[in-house]
């Protein structure tokens, strides 16, 4: 099977707690069948009754999240086609920023590019100290238009930069917690998610209107971004075409 054709989203609800999971053999990449399936998730449950609280996790132990699927970046041959991928990423960020249930992340191992994106679209995310950051964009010729401002809302410009401008080194898990990105680190996944479970547990119980409310306070300021995002997504669709970045992904899948 191509592994653009892989990968999938599944969901599950225990006693209020709803629990998103994603995966791919790629070290849980995110071809657009994936992302179009986590964004249609978050948002059935953020109008599900049985769903309090959500969860969003990927697959295996190390890597959270590899970001854009180059099988499929290298494939594009039109502008619209660019537009389409790109924008997959744009609506899991809108559809974690509008559904009305507070999100946790967990962030088990290394989150690059989009990964990194996801990380700082969730409410509240935890990780372990093996969850390096990256934003590789700029190394294959392209950029972090679309999960930009979602990092820059979390991280802050400063930090957003440093990691779009050095953009072929990791920072540690230590470093995205003092940025902002994770409210905590652990040393381990048992730790982290004796932590999770405590807090979603405690969420469930929660004022479900007060949660909604609040999560409109947090996300104050970003009410365009249905547009911004789209906008984004068609400069990151331009450049996919581009030579340069066609050689530059190639590249990379050859290390």
């Amino acid at each position: 099977m191509n592994a653009v054709d892989q990968g999938d989203v599944t969901y599950s609800i225990d006693n209020g707690i709803a629990s998103v999971e994603f995966h791919h053999p790629l070290s849980n990449s995110l071809p657009g069948k994936v992302l179009a399936k986590l964004a249609d998730t978050i948002t059935e449950l953020g109008t599900n009754d049985d769903a309090l609280v959500i969860i969003v996790r990927s697959a295996g132990e190390r890597a959270f999240c590899a970001g854009a699927s180059f099988d499929e970046l290298v494939a594009i041959d039109d502008l619209e086609v660019g537009k389409v991928f790109f924008s997959g990423f744009a609506n899991v960020i809108n559809a974690c920023r509008k559904c009305p249930k507070l999100i946790i992340g967990r962030v088990q191992g290394k989150a690059v590019g989009g990964g990194v994106g996801l990380a700082a679209s969730f409410d509240y995310t935890l990780a372990t100290k093996f969850a390096a950051v990256k934003l590789s964009e700029l190394a294959v010729g392209i950029g972090p238009f679309v999960v930009g401002p979602a990092v820059e809302r979390k991280m802050g410009l400063s930090a957003m930069s440093q990691l779009a401008i050095d953009a072929t080194e990791w920072q540690t898990a230590e470093w995205a917690r003092a940025k902002g990105l994770y409210a905590d680190i652990y040393d381990t996944t048992e730790e982290m998610d004796h932590a999770i479970s405590t807090l979603a547990n405690k969420l469930k119980n929660s004022n479900p209107e007060a949660m909604r409310l609040l999560k409109q306070v947090f996300w104050r300021g970003t009410e365009d971004w249905d547009t911004l995002l789209a906008e984004r997504a068609a400069m990151s669709g331009q450049l996919v075409l581009s030579d340069f970045t066609k050689n530059a992904i190639n590249s990379f899948k050859k290390k």
